[in-house]
């Protein structure tokens, strides 16, 4: 069976886990979810659609090229590097 989702920025945070959660909390507190929204809907194909876990791992392990793209600056990154997860972060790792 093949469902297609519509997500905006809080359906994607809420259904991501791991160090997509991460990013996507940094890209939050930079302001630059609309921004992150366009970059995905350029990157990946409407035709096929990208599932929850490319998407997911996409978030993760492409964060540096996320940031670059959306003007995230260094400063931010070593900024989001020094918080600590917290305890609702945890609940997005053991998924």
């Amino acid at each position: 069976m093949w469902i297609k989702k519509d997500y905006g920025f809080t359906a994607l945070k809420n259904n991501s886990w791991a160090g997509a959660v991460v990013t996507l909390k940094a890209i939050e507190e930079a302001g630059k979810e609309e921004e992150l929204m366009d970059l995905l809907k350029e990157l990946f194909s409407e035709e096929t659609p990208p599932g929850e876990t490319e998407v997911n791992d996409f978030l993760w392990f492409e964060s540096e090229m996320i940031y670059e793209s959306l003007g995230i600056t260094e400063e931010d990154e070593n900024e989001k590097d020094e918080e600590e997860v917290i305890p609702e972060d945890l609940d997005k790792f053991a998924r």
